[in-house]
């Protein structure tokens, strides 16, 4: 029977580099700190030995398991991915890994995965809005876990926040709304119990209304799940209304889209009958037909910012603050003037 060989070590790596096992040791964990020529040299002996870096020793010798927790909504459609993927993109940079949970919109998943994450070692968490009972944090801050919330940004908020305000967005699209003359708007929302994304949204709207001195107490609202389907089912509610509105809000782009094919299905002409927008500029906004009027959100920038002010809780750099990320509104063709103006 053959000898079994052994995994190669640092020291091996050493041997084969010519160098310390705390130079391969640095380039490895600090490259920026090695020059060029040493670097190439270690990392070609880490390649034509095949080592592995012993993780367990890291985690040991530096008291950190140098993996990030995020725990988002979904990941039933693209809301999420410019933003996470951004965030991933940064931590690697960094020397950092992503564990990615998904909570399915349920408070009670989202608490169990936050305590599997800290059970595993997590050196932080990335929590989407702010909307969790307050025990959560005290937990966090028992086992001394920074956690930083994304896609929403409340100043007043205990936990820092990197995010856009969700209200002022949408107030700023149903502004644009009611500038091109509609006055029976309606909103297809999401699942506004637990989500302060979607409340701070349909707030937006009534706080624009507000404004502009019109009722916002009677504007026909339906919550539903963020899925194409549901939008189309909400759409088709909304349009046997009587009189039917000439403008539907829709609280982001996957809502949109469904109310868009809804009214392609109904043989209703969007914007000549009735307007739809959106919330969120994915993908998806520019190739439906008519392309959306919508909010555009930065999520990249979002999510590099969260990873950075992440990282330097964790590392002790910083004690979390929080970082206002502007949005605009998009005009394409789905808003037009109501037909009667």
């Amino acid at each position: 029977m053959g000898k079994t060989r052994s995994a190669p070590t640092l020291n091996d790596v050493a041997r084969e580099a010519g160098v310390s096992t705390a130079t391969v040791s640095r380039c490895l964990n600090s490259p920026e700190r090695v020059i060029e020529s040493t670097r190439q040299r270690v990392l070609q002996a880490v390649e034509s030995l095949g080592y592995t870096p012993n993780f367990a020793a890291q985690v040991m010798a530096a008291k950190r398991s140098f993996t990030i927790g995020a725990i988002i909504p979904t990941m039933d459609n693209a809301i999420f991915a410019r933003g996470l993927q951004a965030f991933q993109d940064q931590l690697r940079e960094a020397g950092y890994t992503l564990l990615v949970s998904s909570s399915a919109y349920d408070p009670e998943a989202e608490h169990e995965q936050i305590r599997t994450l800290v059970a595993r070692g997590a050196d932080g968490l990335l929590l989407i809005g702010h909307a969790r009972r307050t025990d959560i944090y005290d937990y966090l801050e028992r086992h001394q876990v920074p956690s930083l919330v994304a896609w929403s940004y409340e100043p007043e908020a205990v936990r820092p926040s990197v995010g856009f305000s969700n209200s002022g967005a949408m107030c700023e699209l149903a502004r644009r709304v009611l500038a091109a003359g509609h006055r029976r708007i309606a909103i297809i929302s999401g699942i506004t119990k637990g989500n302060d994304r979607a409340q701070a949204r349909v707030s937006g709207i009534h706080q624009a209304l507000l404004d502009a001195g019109l009722a916002a107490d009677e504007l026909p609202l339906i919550e539903t799940p963020y899925e194409i389907d549901k939008g189309a089912d909400a759409f088709a509610r909304l349009m046997a209304l009587d009189p039917r509105p000439t403008a539907v809000m829709c609280g982001n782009d996957v809502l949109a889209a469904g109310a868009l094919r809804e009214a392609q299905r109904l043989g209703i002409s969007v914007p000549e009958q009735v307007s739809v927008t959106g919330f969120d500029d994915i993908e998806i906004a520019g190739i439906v037909h008519p392309a959306l009027t919508t909010v555009h959100v930065p999520h990249r920038e979002m999510g590099r910012k969260a990873a950075c002010e992440l990282i330097a809780m964790v590392e002790g750099r910083s004690p979390g603050k929080s970082v206002c990320i502007n949005t605009h509104v998009v005009t394409r063709h789905s808003l037009a003037p109501p037909a009667e103006a």
